[in-house]
């Protein structure tokens, strides 16, 4: 019987619901071991030299392995199914698929979650203050600009990278659904990207994410209506 991946993840952090999603889709069996990146005890920092989060230890040929981080998941998802699970046979739409998975895991964080998650978990969970009324606004203004772009890809596609549903929609969802925790997303004007949204969200693979509670923060009234 073969041992189950172990999955050491925050709940909140886009790319550790990216990695359960991409999990989830995938039909890989596995267990869940919540983390918290900002304790000095965390086990992240004996699997992963960054200590960042997510990080999959599985057994492969008798042998441990810690793939670091969402790439490295993303890759031995692909790796394992021979692409034919999270990436599309077209190489026109493969490759979109890997651009759009890159402009999130780099852009997106940089230019959103850096800003609105670090004022809507990380400071409450730190005990930082209240949220900054200035970052919020800077944060808003710079996601909107990003949802105006994903608001033209979905008007035109039916999944984001094309015909069929691949990498970069589960990505996109794991940093979409943190924000919508928070009421964050504003869903009356971006219909197409709603209907997206609405899709993904209906997909076994993300129940569990539609669980997930931030102690003393309770979620938007819609983020577990998959008819919002």
């Amino acid at each position: 019987m073969s041992t189950p991946a172990i999955l050491y993840h925050f709940a909140f952090h886009p790319a550790s619901r990216a990695a359960r999603l991409a999990l989830g889709e995938a039909k890989v069996e596995w267990a869940e071991e919540p983390v918290r990146p900002w304790d000095e005890n965390c086990p992240l920092f004996d699997l992963n030299a960054s200590g960042m989060p997510p990080v999959l230890a599985v057994t492969e040929r008798g042998k441990p392995l810690n793939l670091c981080e969402l790439d490295a998941i993303l890759g031995w998802i692909e790796d394992r199914t021979k692409g034919d699970v999270l990436l599309p046979s077209d190489v026109f739409e493969r490759a979109e698929a890997r651009r759009l998975t890159t402009w999130f895991t780099r852009r997106f964080s940089d230019d959103v979650d850096s800003i609105l998650l670090h004022e809507r978990v990380e400071k409450p969970l730190l005990r930082l203050g209240p949220p900054d009324a200035r970052q919020l606004r800077e944060g808003r203004e710079a996601l909107k600009q990003h949802l105006a772009m994903l608001e033209d890809l979905a008007s035109t596609r039916e999944w984001l990278a094309g015909r069929r549903l691949s990498q970069a929609d589960l990505v996109a969802a794991g940093h979409i659904s943190a924000l919508d925790y928070f009421g964050e997303m504003p869903w009356g004007v971006i219909p197409s990207l709603k209907l997206w949204y609405s899709k993904i969200k209906s997909r076994p693979c993300f129940r569990a994410l539609l669980s997930d509670r931030l102690p003393g923060v309770s979620p938007a009234s819609w983020y577990t209506d998959l008819d919002f």
